[in-house]
């Protein structure tokens, strides 16, 4: 499961970065050309799509990375990276895979503990 959490989290912190970029450079593009209205319209809250661009995608990779070392904050950090996608840009065509991904690749890491150690299996 660790492995299977590794791989979701890169594959969907990927995936968060195609959204990212696209995001943070829809509202670049808006703040520096203008509204055209009915075309282009600045969002309600560019800092957010911002920030959630840059955050979501790296926390997603570096969760993913985590996962076979230390799975709690592995599958804590893809968590929040889905859930910062999903509150930034909502559950659409193009956010479905990447949520989909981190928040099983979360799933994954924190239901991959070791109950034969006698240590906490995270």
């Amino acid at each position: 499961m660790r492995n299977a959490a590794l791989v979701l989290g890169i594959i969907g912190g990927i995936l968060g970065m195609i959204v990212g970029f696209f995001g943070y450079g829809y509202v670049e593009f808006v703040e520096w050309f203008g509204e055209v209205p009915d075309l282009a319209e600045q969002v309600d809250n560019p800092d957010l799509i911002q920030a959630a661009s840059f955050l979501s995608p790296i926390l997603a990779i570096a969760g993913g990375a985590m996962a076979r070392a230390r799975a709690l904050w592995g599958g804590v950090f893809m968590l929040l990276s889905a859930g910062g996608l999903y509150y930034a840009f909502g559950f659409g065509v193009f956010t479905m895979f990447p949520i989909a991904f981190t928040a099983l690749g979360g799933v994954l890491a924190l239901a991959a503990g070791r109950p034969d150690e006698e240590v906490s299996h995270f």
